[in-house]
């Protein structure tokens, strides 16, 4: 017969759990952060909260279980408040970094609050529906798409080991090209700029090929104006790099740390313990955007784009620009040959050919 599992409260408001003697069992509650033996009761207590009782009854699951009726709207209520505490420790073990393991425990919150089911009752079938939703309800984009598909994939797949989370297959890829300024447009946005730090943060954006999430982490020693590079470490992929540092753009840094003399960070914020935000320096481009009249869809990283077009129209190799930009494959560079104009130029309309040449002119 199987033995039962009493899961209650107790007078000083900890979650208490009793059973008779098992090994098993004990093993698993001692896997509970927080937890307490009490030797003259004979349970284990927890303290009270969403994720204890959600992961009590979860290790617990397949078992008879007798619930204290004062916590059933509190079991229902946490079926989606799952702690992703196992799912935390194994990005951070994996060196993920502090943005992808909070956009993974997002998607997989949202998952959950969605499908209303705890972890171990996930199906296949609600991976589907919920990607579904994404895409068709909220109308999210491809790499949002696929940025769920790889917190779900990661916790489902690597963590539980749940094999079904494989079948998911992925969204085909947008072949939406990058937007970018022409050269003409790029120092008309500078000249929008009277502040010299933020004139200093977009120039080195541009001159440079950085990520706007590299320029805000750039520390004073990490420029090199000896051998004009800019060491970038733990980009994305967290890979080390040089890059360039253009002559201008190292002027106009000279002219930035004369007037502000940071000394950690290279572009400190409002506390100078902490650097500069993302968030801050999108501002500092949209507002130029706007002061210089340009009106296209753009984003700061529009910066990084025009850098890669504009040497490669001015004929540096493809693979020099892969190494500058820190890309892993090579394919990703290639999409700035379906954006360089240089070869379109020496191509003619046939019907400026046929105009032009045969009839004399526009009739």
């Amino acid at each position: 017969m199987k033995q039962s599992i009493k899961i209650s409260k107790n007078p000083s408001g900890r979650i208490t759990v009793a059973f008779s003697y098992n090994p098993v069992y004990i093993e698993k509650v001692k896997a509970i952060k927080g937890y307490k033996w009490h030797l003259k009761e004979k349970h284990w207590s927890f303290p009270c909260s969403d994720g204890v009782i959600n992961r009590i009854l979860s290790i617990f699951k397949g078992e008879k279980i007798e619930l204290d009726p004062t916590l059933q709207v509190t079991k229902k209520s946490l079926k989606t408040e799952i702690n992703f505490e196992d799912l935390r420790r194994e990005l951070t073990f994996r060196k993920y970094s502090p943005k992808t393991i909070k956009a993974y425990i997002h998607y997989n919150r949202d998952f959950l609050q969605k499908s209303k089911k705890p972890p171990q009752q996930i199906t296949n079938s609600d991976i589907k529906d919920y990607l579904f939703h994404l895409a068709e309800e909220r109308g999210v984009s491809t790499s949002t798409l696929n940025g769920a598909i790889n917190a779900l994939k990661f916790y489902y797949g690597t963590v539980l080991e749940k094999k079904f989370i494989y079948e998911v297959k992925r969204p085909r890829k947008d072949k939406k090209l990058p937007i970018i300024l022409n050269k003409e447009e790029v120092p008309k946005i500078l000249s929008a700029l009277s502040n010299i730090k933020h004139k200093a943060i977009l120039m080195l954006i541009y001159s440079a090929g950085l990520r706007v999430s590299e320029v805000v982490k750039l520390k004073i020693e990490d420029i090199e104006s000896q051998r004009k590079l800019i060491h970038i470490k733990g980009a994305k992929g967290r890979k080390d790099r040089y890059t360039l540092l253009s002559e201008a753009a190292l002027e106009t840094l000279r002219r930035y740390w004369k007037e502000h003399k940071p000394s950690t960070w290279l572009f400190p914020g409002p506390n100078k313990e902490k650097h500069i935000t993302i968030r801050t320096v999108q501002r500092i481009f949209e507002k130029a955007c706007k002061d210089s009249g340009i009106r296209k869809t753009l984003s700061v990283h529009s910066l990084r784009h025009s850098f890669a077009t504009h040497l490669l129209e001015s004929g540096i190799d493809l693979r020099y620009i892969q190494a500058l930009l820190g890309h892993k494959s090579s394919k990703t560079t290639e999409v700035y040959t379906h954006v360089s104009s240089k070869d379109f130029m020496r191509i003619k309309s046939p019907l400026d050919q046929i105009l032009f040449t045969k009839v004399g002119g526009v009739p």
